[in-house]
């Protein structure tokens, strides 16, 4: 499991949320990335690689098959859409603290 994790300060204790799966026991390997639902239908239509992500919310997930024959570069942009979905969600503060600039519209 993949969290963002803002730093925290003072001792306080921030929990994370989760942006990307990966079960190690999986074959293939297949990664969980949350998604916009009108995009996750897009994907899910273009690349037979990518399917609703098992045991999560299918809305909100795909599955990502890793086995090669999705390019690199449309797993690499999934998994930062995925990231920045998450963080998006968070307080400001913490969004601040990780950095982020926000999404580009």
């Amino acid at each position: 499991m993949y969290k963002v994790r803002p730093p925290a300060s003072g001792g306080s204790v921030v929990e994370g949320r989760m942006f990307a799966a990966l079960p190690p026991d999986a074959r293939p390997l297949t990664l969980s990335l949350k998604c916009e639902p009108a995009l996750a239908v897009q994907l899910r239509a273009a690349h037979p690689e990518i399917t609703g992500a098992w045991h999560m919310n299918k809305k909100h997930w795909n599955g990502v098959r890793l086995d090669g024959d999705l390019a690199d570069e449309t797993v690499r942009d999934m998994i930062e859409d995925s990231y920045d979905l998450v963080v998006a969600s968070l307080p400001r503060g913490q969004r601040e603290a990780l950095g982020w600039a926000g999404l580009v519209r």
